[in-house]
């Protein structure tokens, strides 16, 4: 008889634990709905202030180049005189090189340094006595931070030969020639 009760509850208390787990299921789904809906609006949140981030990046840069632009304005006034215009030109130039150096920017040192190709580009060769050395900056290469931006380009020193090995090779040069009974003879070139 026990067992005749036991197996009355059993049923039960498996539709019962049906029912639990089929709300678990049912909960659980809902999580994951609002979880994805919330995820996909997070995504949506983030293309729009990528795009206005995108939009504004440059705008800190920009203002503050405005004073710049300002002083070419005054500049350009000045061109009857010729040497207010010059010191003017200079006078931006040094302020523009002043507003980039607070980006990052910094100069690459070429002249007189040794040919670094992570930094330099080769774009002439001259004989010299100082092999590898960059002998002229033809155009200024700029790290940012310390990245390279823009090579320098350069010439380089290329080592001169030796006198003394020139006149080695000329003295080698020597010809064969026939003498008159038909032996031949070295003959040294003057």
């Amino acid at each position: 008889m026990v067992r005749k009760e036991a197996e009355k509850k059993e049923p039960a208390n498996n539709a019962s634990a049906n029912e639990e787990l089929k709300k678990k299921a049912d909960d659980y789904k809902d999580a994951l709905q609002r979880l994805q809906a919330e995820f996909e609006n997070y995504k949506k949140r983030c293309e729009k202030e990528n795009a206005a981030f995108r939009k504004y990046a440059n705008a800190e840069l920009v203002k503050s180049m405005l004073p710049l632009l300002d002083s070419f304005e005054m500049a350009l006034k000045n061109t009857a005189d010729k040497e207010k215009f010059v010191k003017g030109v200079e006078l931006i130039y040094a302020q523009l090189y002043s507003m980039l150096e607070d980006y990052g920017l910094k100069r690459i040192e070429a002249n007189g340094k040794q040919f670094d190709p992570y930094k330099h580009e080769v774009l002439l060769q001259e004989e010299s006595e100082k092999d590898g050395v960059v002998l002229e900056e033809l155009q200024k290469g700029y790290l940012l931070d310390d990245a390279v931006i823009r090579h320098s380009k350069v010439k380089v020193g290329k080592k001169r030969e030796v006198e003394e090995e020139k006149e080695e090779k000329s003295g080698d040069e020597r010809a064969e020639v026939k003498n008159e009974s038909g032996n031949k003879q070295q003959r040294q070139w003057d």
